[in-house]
């Protein structure tokens, strides 16, 4: 199918794309990461819960929601010094974006905030991409997180306007998009995906989709989330997600937003081998890594190194922006740890 490469995607035009012959629609996809992207590299990134449980919203996945009866506790919100030995880790493991995650509905101004601001400036004073998912923000929040150096922020629509009600009733559609639209104001990256296997029909995967190609700007990030079931919240009991329905979600998202990094998130653990070797086929060209993704159990390390080897990918070096950054804050005589080298790509 010979569609241009456009923000202005019609849901016709995406559905069309949706059902196209699976193998046809991955090849297309293919093609297109190719023209924008080095198929071989893939990024890692970590993502670290420096606030868990407690949240006060009602989204039917989260086991962090104070509203349900998880195994998920409150605890207090990490100091930096905790926050930056994690994100040291995880450079030295081969990350090159460190994600900060706080179980928060939006962001209060005030002593949690200025940590979240220190802990931004020691991320990047490590040489890593800094990327945060704290709830809403207002336009004043992000200017000043954008002036803390922060690369990206998190901000999920998780599925379609028509479905969001059936999963969440305590933050509207319209508040996630303005976040966005604050985020983008300020500079900073959009990292914005959803979650597929929620009990949403196909139609709503094709409107998420479409009404992600329709951010302006597009995201620079999309994580594409699988459902993981957690016990003691309303979807504990949801089917199994059709495996050929997030390869297919992945292969659409890499043609609607060809020039954004599409990432394979929350569910990867009970996902072959082999049908992620066939989502990076289809456009997916970054993992998380860790022992965890907030709360849900997430692939070893080991698996993701072995994994890259057999299919002769590599890990992404880190980037001149961030390299950048930790060379501007030594010369400014900014504090920062010891260790600054950077790993070599892991493969």
């Amino acid at each position: 199918m010979d569609m241009p490469e456009t923000q202005r995607w019609t849901e016709a035009e995406v559905a069309a794309l949706y059902r196209m012959p699976l193998l046809d629609l991955v090849f297309e996809a293919a093609e297109v990461h190719r023209r924008h992207h080095d198929p071989q590299e893939i990024q890692m990134c970590t993502l670290a819960s420096i606030k868990t449980g407690g949240c006060p919203e009602d989204c039917a996945y989260c086991p962090q929601s104070s509203r349900y009866d998880t195994s998920v506790e409150s605890d207090k919100m990490m100091k930096v010094d905790e926050v930056l030995d994690a994100a040291r880790a995880a450079r030295d493991a081969g990350s090159t974006r460190f994600c900060m995650g706080a179980a928060w509905r939006e962001v209060n101004d005030g002593r949690a905030f200025e940590r979240v601001l220190d802990m931004i400036r020691g991320v990047r004073d490590l040489g890593l991409e800094a990327c945060c998912t704290l709830g809403m923000l207002t336009g004043d929040q992000a200017r000043r997180l954008a002036e803390a150096g922060l690369t990206a922020y998190n901000h999920n629509l998780d599925t379609s306007a028509d479905y969001y009600g059936s999963i969440i009733t305590t933050r509207t559609y319209q508040e996630r998009l303005d976040t966005i639209g604050h985020v983008a104001a300020a500079g900073i990256k959009v990292c914005c995906g959803g979650i597929l296997g929620m009990g949403e029909a196909q139609a709503d995967r094709i409107r998420l989709l479409q009404t992600l190609a329709s951010l302006d700007p597009q995201p620079e990030s999309v994580p594409i989330n699988a459902l993981v079931p957690i016990e003691g919240t309303p979807l504990q009991n949801q089917a199994e997600l059709d495996i050929f329905e997030w390869v297919r979600a992945i292969a659409v998202a890499r043609i609607l937003l060809p020039k954004a990094m599409v990432r394979l998130s929350a569910g990867r653990l009970t996902i072959s081998a082999e049908a992620q070797a066939l989502a990076f086929l289809a456009g997916a060209n970054s993992i998380f890594t860790g022992e965890k993704l907030l709360t849900t159990p997430n692939p070893e390390k080991d698996f993701d190194q072995s994994l890259l080897a057999r299919l002769g990918l590599r890990a992404r070096v880190p980037d001149k922006e961030a390299s950048h950054h930790q060379g501007t804050a030594a010369a400014d005589g900014r504090s920062r740890p010891a260790e600054n080298g950077v790993p070599a790509a892991v493969a």
